[in-house]
């Protein structure tokens, strides 16, 4: 007998065990509601991982935790088929509507905007590893995401009386690769801690950040073999132009100093491979900038040009955004032609365990706080401090640090994450951690003295309110 056929809205009707806890697994529907109690990893990973895929795919969190693809996991799991996904399921395309052919996304998202789609992944998942998994990787785009061929798709390199045209065979072959492993971080992260004041931009969490190791050709090496001449003091700046997009008549534009680009250890590459594989077409395929230490917005997706300057670009996200203002400028005083461009990050740090309104249980009167910290300009994070009696006493976390020779770089692009076990009182307890960088460089205590209109570099001592139980 045939089972019957779910469509994905179906399935996700079922995401509780009020109503039951279904996925889907390539072609087929699951209802695991009676397994999930069963699972070895206990309640806490039930709570707090598996109900983060229930009423959905869990494709891609088996690609994340392949401890799963066994056959022995797969058999548990036939245990509990109940159906097959419809092979309809897929709206059709509206070639009319310029996002129509977005790519699949994770449905475990926190969506800020759909169209562009703007998201970031869960809290309790974003450190669960030093590298991000491409499939968690917060997705920040101003425009449809293109689709581009990567055979017939050229990296023009301009130099005004010269140019070079590069396919992606040329950057793999003609080129020494290199490989980076970096944090990038929107600017607006954390802008939602700004709420309680009138901010202009999409309303982050603390997940508009990630870290992976990203394999390419230095821009430097790209701009020599193309005869750019380094010690031409009348250029200052290298932009990078993304994919022209047909339907909008709208391309994405930036650019950098061209100390950074053309510095021996500034680690600037134009990637094709993010953590080992080829770049999701969310994050840039077939190619990008990557512009380490820096503001995500000069991290070009789908880039297509490489041009050099004696001036900034005149992008609007060059020229019109991404630049942070005095707390007192207004909508109406705001010059954006005064104002520099942001461009190196300030240190920042935020908790990732326990979420807000968490109920704890604590050991022994302690609890476990777990996070991130980073710091832009290739600054290391020297220490966290944690604390969970409004600041009067600190505990030092243990700092979790990358691989150094994981890549090809000497510099500390990537986040630091670290654990601390730190005493509470029963009751109502807020939870603040602060990071201190290599050069000292602190995080200010409240919002009020780095508010902007704009509410770029959300950098406040981060805090979690939670109620501990007696």
């Amino acid at each position: 007998q045939s089972l019957p056929i779910f469509s994905s809205e179906e399935i996700s009707k079922h995401n509780s065990k009020d109503n039951g806890i279904w996925v889907s697994y390539k072609d087929g529907v699951y209802d695991i509601t009676d397994f999930v109690d069963l699972h070895p990893g206990g309640k806490k990973l039930t709570c707090e991982k598996i109900m983060l895929a229930s009423g959905g795919p869990i494709d891609a969190f088996w690609n994340m935790y392949a401890v799963h693809k066994t056959d022995e996991v797969l058999e548990i799991l036939e245990q509990y088929k109940i159906g097959s996904l419809s092979p309809e399921d897929q709206k059709p395309i509206d070639l009319n509507d310029p996002f129509s052919k977005d790519p699949f996304r994770l449905p475990v998202f926190r969506i800020n905007s759909k169209k562009p789609f703007n998201a970031e992944p869960p809290i309790e998942l974003l450190t669960d590893s030093y590298i991000t998994p491409n499939e968690l990787f917060y997705v920040r785009n101003h425009l449809p995401v293109p689709e581009i061929d990567p055979d017939s798709h050229r990296i023009s390199v301009d130099l005004g009386d010269s140019s070079i045209q590069l396919s992606l065979e040329d950057l793999k072959t003609k080129f020494k690769p290199v490989t980076i492993t970096t944090t990038i971080q929107c600017a607006g992260n954390r802008r939602q801690e700004m709420s309680d004041f009138k901010t202009k931009g999409l309303s982050w969490g603390p997940c508009a950040i990630g870290t992976a190791r990203w394999t390419g050709a230095r821009v430097r090496d790209i701009l020599l073999s193309a005869g750019f001449d380094p010690d031409d003091k009348t250029i200052k700046h290298v932009h990078f132009n993304g994919f022209d997009d047909d339907i909008t008549n709208t391309s994405y534009g930036a650019s950098i100093p061209k100390q950074k680009a053309m510095s021996l250890d500034g680690d600037v590459i134009i990637a094709y491979k993010m953590n080992g594989v080829d770049i999701p077409r969310d994050h840039g395929y077939p190619v990008r900038a990557i512009v380490p230490g820096y503001v995500g917005a000069r991290n070009v997706k789908w880039l297509r040009q490489i041009t050099v300057g004696s001036d900034e670009s005149t992008s609007h996200w060059q020229m019109n955004d991404y630049k942070a203002f005095s707390p007192s400028t207004t909508f109406e005083t705001a010059n954006y032609k005064k104002a520099p461009s942001i461009q190196e990050m300030p240190v920042i740090s935020a908790i990732s365990v326990p979420k807000p309104g968490s109920i704890i249980d604590p050991e022994d009167g302690m609890v476990e706080v777990k996070g991130y910290a980073w710091s832009g300009g290739g600054r290391d994070i020297m220490r966290v401090d944690v604390s969970a009696d409004g600041g009067n006493t600190w505990q030092e976390a243990s700092l979790t640090k990358d691989d150094p020779d994981a890549d090809d770089s000497a510099h500390c692009w990537a986040w630091t994450l670290w654990t601390a076990e730190v005493p509470v009182a029963a009751g109502k307890v807020e939870i603040i951690c602060k990071a201190i960088d290599s050069a000292n460089n602190c995080q200010p205590e409240w919002i009020g003295p780095i508010w902007n209109l704009r509410g770029f570099l959300t950098n406040a001592w981060h805090r979690v309110n939670v109620t501990v139980e007696n």
